[in-house]
């Protein structure tokens, strides 16, 4: 039988399951913290992984999330123009109370509020992509058409 999923990768299982989705979320041994930890234990390149980057909006205090390739970095003046509002770095509290995850473990979707979402337009060259599932250790393997419905996320180049 297989272990029972932390609580916050149990709620992306589940959001999942319930969008129709087949992948299912993984707990690997090792931390998929970061991108190039995430890229080894999935067994696919950096750029396939799909890191959820949580922004501040600096005048209404939302949350913005990016969802970039792994080999790219944000570049935060292009997302501040798309937004329409000057955006800044978000700490870790901010990030858990405003989604309900912790830094490492920000999945692309099932945050505690709606919030606007920025797609990285070079994940949409792969098959496959891997995102967090809520916990430092989980995972789950999903297409970039799936990820752009399971978001509703606005395609971007975002570097």
């Amino acid at each position: 039988m297989a272990e029972a999923l932390p609580p916050a990768a149990q709620r992306i299982a589940d959001l999942l399951a319930a969008q129709g989705m087949t992948g299912r979320v993984v707990e690997m041994p090792e931390s998929t913290r970061s991108a190039a930890d995430a890229a080894r234990a999935c067994g696919c390149a950096v750029a396939q992984i799909a890191k959820s980057i949580v922004l501040r909006a600096v005048r209404s205090d939302r949350p913005v999330m990016v969802v970039a390739s792994g080999a790219n970095r944000v570049n935060e003046a292009r997302i501040a123009a798309v937004l329409g509002e000057p955006i800044g770095k978000a700490d870790a509290e901010f990030v858990r109370a405003r989604t309900g995850f912790a830094i490492g473990g920000v999945a692309p979707l099932g945050f505690s509020e709606a919030l606007p979402v920025f797609i990285d337009a070079d994940l949409l060259q792969h098959a496959e992509i891997w995102a967090a599932a809520g916990t430092p250790r989980s995972v789950f393997r999903l297409t970039p058409d799936e990820l752009l419905r399971l978001t509703g996320g606005t395609v971007t180049s975002i570097v």
